[in-house]
């Protein structure tokens, strides 16, 4: 199969074959070029009727053209049907396509937009998509059969190791509980490494793994970044360290950092660790509604307004599932409910980890980022602001704590990411060229 058919496979592809400005010249040139034939064929019909006058009044057509200027212009042969061209330019994705929404949606992967499709004297892509799929040829014996899609189902594995980490977290607290001095301190260790490897396993496979469909146009990382990794874990060692140290640098400095350690929350972490569970059966259900409504839709408007209610709802209940472990883990651990912290580090999560899946990685990667370094600043400036002359620097910190405690800061922090991804998913999630091809089952 040649390089051509690769990139023009169904589905969304893998090669930044946008709609840039080289296939606007392309298509400009194409209706130029059918501009350019009208008119040659204008020219020769008046030349043909002075010819034919000239002959009638006896003047010498060959002898009034040896005297004028011979034309230089030589008639341009062109594509007179530009939609044919674009069907030719995506062959493959025509003779593959199991309906006009297939086409429609990697027409629009690669940048094509209704302003595009109106060159074509359509109102829109999914109008185009009908055309070009309604005149492809298809030869039952020569031509692929077209794999219906399908939905991601249900397996064992991915659905038993999304509860590993709780699993792990809850032995490791248990551990924290009945032991002191240096072998708590080691307990807490081995703990943070089982539990890390556990969520790692499983983010690895199901609906919340990177490689379970591949990346848009215009991307080319499929698995996560090492830096969306990075802040991942900060964030959640905030909220296991974080509000203690933060309280501790502002009243006590260094001093107060190892009663901070004694006296460590950890809720927020059982909470998070347990949602990964309820975190991956979201994106399946997210995922499994996505392909139904994109098999149901009848046009790219349409599947956009139905998916992003269903990506909204899906978000509410894991909130919702969220919160009740929240309540759950500080009932059981006789501590504080850090509902605002844990609530809006996990949404934080769950977005970046949604865009991830789909192979949307840089937003992730920069919120992520960003939301770790507020929290990062906050702390550096508590501490150094028992520097001699340094107490201005913790104004900002003190200001936000003295309103909403110090919970306020990772509240503020994780928030205001999650509200950022939030907008930025409803955005792309809803593009059917996101969940054109299906993902390995499970």
């Amino acid at each position: 199969m040649s390089e051509l058919g690769e990139l023009d496979r169904p589905g969304t592809p893998n090669s930044p074959g946008a709609w840039d400005e080289r296939s606007e010249e392309w298509l400009t040139g194409a209706e130029e070029t059918n501009e350019t034939d009208e008119t040659d064929v204008r020219d020769t019909r008046t030349r043909a009727a002075g010819a034919s006058e000239a002959a009638e009044s006896g003047t010498s057509f060959g002898a009034d053209s040896d005297r004028g200027t011979p034309s230089t212009r030589a008639p341009r042969r062109g594509t007179g049907d530009p939609v044919k061209a674009l069907m030719h330019r995506h062959r493959e994705l025509c003779e593959r396509a199991v309906d006009p929404l297939e086409i429609a949606a990697g027409l629009e992967a690669h940048g094509v937009t209704d302003r595009t499709a109106a060159r074509f004297r359509h109102r829109d892509v999914f109008s185009l998509a009908e055309e070009m799929y309604a005149r492809v040829s298809r030869d039952a014996e020569t031509a692929p059969q077209p794999t219906p899609t399908t939905t991601p189902g249900v397996r064992a594995d991915w659905a038993l190791l999304t509860l590993l980490p709780g699993a792990l977290s809850a032995a490791t607290v248990t551990g924290l509980h009945l032991t002191e001095g240096r072998s708590r301190l080691a307990v807490a260790m081995l703990g943070a490494l089982a539990v890390a490897l556990a969520v790692r396993a499983a983010l690895g496979r199901g609906p919340l793994s990177p490689r379970s469909r591949p990346a848009p146009a215009g991307t080319h990382e499929r698995h996560t970044p090492t830096s969306t990794r990075a802040w991942a874990y900060w964030l959640v060692a905030y909220a296991f360290l974080g509000t203690d140290l933060l309280a501790a640098a502002l009243t006590g400095g260094l001093a107060g950092f190892p009663a901070a350690l004694r006296d460590l929350s950890t809720a927020p972490v059982l909470a998070l660790t347990l949602a990964c569970a309820p975190a991956a059966w979201c994106a399946h259900l997210f995922a499994t509604g996505a392909h139904r409504k994109l098999a149901a839709s009848r046009g790219l408007a349409d599947f956009t307004a139905s998916v992003k209610p269903l990506l909204l709802g899906t978000f509410a209940l894991f909130l919702c599932a969220l919160a009740a472990l929240v309540a759950l883990c500080g009932t059981v651990l006789h501590e504080p409910a850090a509902y605002t912290t844990t609530v809006t580090l996990g949404a934080l999560l769950l977005l970046a980890r949604l865009l991830t899946t789909h192979g949307f990685t840089h937003a992730p990667a920069v919120v992520l980022g960003a939301a770790a370094a507020t929290e990062a600043a906050a702390l550096a400036t508590a501490f150094a602001s028992h520097l001699p002359g340094c107490a201005f620097l913790a104004a900002p910190v003190e200001a936000v704590v003295a309103i909403w405690g110090p919970t306020g800061i990772p509240a503020v922090a994780c928030g205001g990411a999650a509200l950022v991804l939030l907008l930025h998913a409803t955005r792309t999630l809803s593009r059917a060229s996101a969940h054109a091809v299906p993902g390995e089952p499970g």
